[in-house]
């Protein structure tokens, strides 16, 4: 039998609020373009990711925000921590995602940053709508409902 040695993937950062922040209706995986100190960075330790935000300019997707710390035995060869970052997309999900966020109230998140099972850095984006106060507010009381029910069951099945 032989051995099968699939990896998976391995997460480096998340934005956790982002689900707070925005109703998230598709997901797309994106690679993303980076020096060879900035993947190795990586690997040492995270990324910031919560204020991110993409951006599509002359049909390229733009990842903006993103904190990947400088790698500490690079040396001069480290670039801006804080500098924008192309995403890699293939056309015809750029045209898409251009279509989709002339939507007044849409907008492209990014989700999480991993390396996928090949050791690629990978971004789950996600074209979300803004929720409203009252719908975060729903959120959290569903949440706190099944958290209950959960607790409750776990006290029953002892």
């Amino acid at each position: 039998m032989p051995a099968t040695n699939k990896r998976e993937k391995k997460t480096i950062a998340k934005n956790r609020s982002a689900r707070h922040e925005y109703f998230i209706d598709e997901t797309f995986e994106a690679g993303i373009e980076l020096t060879g100190a900035e993947v190795k960075s990586l690997r040492e330790r995270a990324a910031q990711i919560t204020d991110a935000f993409c951006l599509i300019r002359n049909g390229e997707v733009w990842l903006h925000g993103v904190h990947i710390h400088p790698y500490s035995m690079s040396g001069v060869w480290n670039v801006d921590p804080d500098r924008k970052r192309r995403l890699l997309l293939h056309r015809g999900q750029i045209d898409y995602l251009d279509g989709k966020l002339r939507t007044k109230g849409v907008a492209l998140v990014p989700l999480e940053l991993y390396f996928d099972e090949h050791n690629r850095v990978k971004l789950c984006i996600g074209l979300g709508r803004g929720k409203k106060l009252y719908d975060k507010r729903e959120d959290m009381a569903r949440r706190d409902v099944d958290r209950e029910i959960r607790r409750a069951l776990k006290e029953r099945n002892r």
